[in-house]
């Protein structure tokens, strides 16, 4: 796990603006990606806090956690994005950050399937481009989960 010990956020106001802008849960592409869900009569809970990883939208009976991330904070085209934060202000406590980010991403995905849950991981600009093939594969896998049991 990465440690931010010697590394400084901005500012306090900086940090605090950035806390406030970055939603956790009810971001716009997991909205998108319910109704899509829904719109196929497909019946999920939200924001499952006592998963690891917390994944936005679960299947329990078919064991399915599906994240919705953001392409910033969840390290889409890891490489570009470092590259291109390492230029930028506060270099190092934003490339630790996304590097945390993704690392805990995968330990959150590896604990899941370690306990039998299919975890989908799906980008924003993906679910905002096509939801509807979004929740068509998932429904897909869960048709699929349900057979294996």
């Amino acid at each position: 796990m990465p440690s931010y010990k010697s590394l400084a956020p901005a500012t306090g106001r900086a940090t605090a603006a950035a806390r406030g802008s970055s939603k956790k849960k009810n971001t716009a592409c997991e909205i998108v990606l319910r109704k899509a869900l829904t719109a196929l009569g497909l019946r999920y809970r939200i924001d499952a806090a006592d998963l690891p990883g917390r994944p936005d939208i679960v299947f329990r009976p078919a064991r399915v956690a599906v994240h919705c991330d953001g392409d910033f904070w969840h390290g889409r085209n890891l490489k570009e994005r470092l590259a291109k934060l390492s230029t930028g202000h506060n270099a190092p406590y934003w490339v630790a950050k996304i590097q945390g980010n993704v690392a805990r991403d995968a330990r959150s995905t590896a604990a899941l399937a370690a306990n039998g849950w299919l975890v989908l991981r799906y980008w924003e600009k993906d679910i905002h481009a096509d939801a509807e093939r979004i929740a068509a594969e998932i429904a897909e896998r869960l048709r699929e989960r349900c057979k294996l049991r």
